[in-house]
């Protein structure tokens, strides 16, 4: 009960992250925002959260998951509010923030608790149906966001996904109980810092590769309703497209028990960078909306696969005591790329449309994949 009651709040709190991301873009281009001002707010969604990361995954070690999660999806519930009850674009570039610090907290404490559930050799297993919950929400997200949009326009979907939050944080704090005070009865060591952390070679192997898979993920909630704006596709045929992305990473995280148990880790992030790679390269050649359906699904499969077993060497490779930090840590590296990137791509699709940037998001996953296949040849 306790495993299925966190799966249930993962899936409430990334609805409404899932769907504000993509209504906050949608509404930004209706209020005339240029592609820059929408990777600026994308860009707000991770800006705090790569600061506040690793002190966030401190406390949640100190104190344990109650009072923090609480704050998470409390903090969540007023920034998807917000736009609902002060239209306009200034209360976006507040609700981004607000919204990717409260998710940020409820993000980083379901994935500290499923990985504390159980027994180490269920770890994969365990993470396979976290990922499956983030694959539910990551379907109906865009799907409620298109739908609330074309039904009642930008701002009441605002209150449409508020709903969820709110949902969220009512059943945080109907179930706090069931929140332990430590996941994990290890104390942190005394004296150590992050850099200890990061001269692991395990540890900053898989860093490296889940920022960059993190980074096929969020770029494609960022130039997807970019693209499908500027080619005329209505709110709700875009979020069905996003729809596609994941239903695909739930198909695919289906078979992730079976698959861990015939390829190692390495193996399946290889693949993960290649399918993505490929994926990405097709868009830009692409304005039928069921084609784009196809390779959304497709890009779904690749970077789908890759989380359960990212999760399950990050959760294995953590010091006693310090699992909240190595999850902090992370988050500072997905959100640094979450930060950074809409502002680069957001930039160059103003200058040159929306096909060099597809192509620049190839190209560094395919590089990810060479490296990537190098590491699993080597543990062989």
């Amino acid at each position: 009960m306790r495993f299925g009651f966190i799966i249930l709040l993962t899936i409430l709190a990334h609805v409404a992250f899932t769907s504000s991301r993509m209504t906050v873009s949608l509404y930004a281009l209706k209020l005339q925002a240029s592609p820059f001002t929408v990777g600026v707010l994308m860009s707000l969604y991770a800006l705090l959260p790569m600061l506040l990361s690793v002190p966030a995954g401190r406390l949640i070690d100190r104190i344990g998951p109650r009072l923090p999660l609480l704050w998470g999806n409390g903090l969540l519930f007023c920034g998807v509010l917000l736009p609902f009850l002060a239209p306009g674009l200034p209360a976006l570039f507040v609700a981004a923030t607000m919204i990717g610090c409260g998710f940020m907290l409820s993000h980083m404490i379901a994935n500290n608790l499923v990985g504390a559930y159980g027994k180490p050799e269920d770890r994969a297993a365990n993470f396979s149906w976290l990922a499956l919950g983030f694959s539910v929400s990551g379907s109906l997200g865009p799907l409620v966001a298109g739908f609330s949009i074309d039904g009642l326009g930008e701002v009441r979907a605002f209150a449409v996904m508020a709903a969820f939050a709110a949902l969220a944080l009512g059943v945080t704090f109907w179930k706090r109980g069931d929140l332990v005070r430590h996941a994990n009865p290890q104390h942190r060591p005394s004296g150590h810092s992050v850099m200890d952390l990061l001269r692991d070679r395990r540890l900053t192997s898989v860093l490296i590769a889940s920022g960059m898979l993190s980074m096929g993920w969020d770029l494609f909630t960022f130039v997807m309703p970019i693209h499908c704006s500027k080619i005329g596709l209505t709110a709700s045929t875009t979020g069905i497209i996003m729809g596609f992305f994941g239903a695909a990473t739930f198909v695919v995280r289906l078979g992730m028990p079976m698959l861990s148990r015939r390829l190692r880790e390495w193996q399946v992030i290889t693949a993960a960078f290649v399918v993505s790679g490929s994926a990405y390269m097709l868009f830009p050649f692409v304005t039928n909306a069921t084609l784009m359906m196809a390779i959304a699904f497709l890009l779904g499969l690749g970077l789908g696969c890759a989380q359960p077993m990212v999760m399950s060497l990050l959760y294995s490779a953590s010091p006693p005591g310090r699992q909240g930090e190595v999850v902090g840590i992370r988050t500072t590296v997905l959100n640094t790329s979450s930060t950074m990137l809409p502002l680069v791509f957001g930039a160059v699709g103003s200058a040159l449309g929306m096909g060099p940037v597809f192509g620049a998001i190839s190209l560094c996953l395919a590089a990810g994949g060479y490296a990537a296949g190098r590491k699993a040849r080597r543990l062989k």
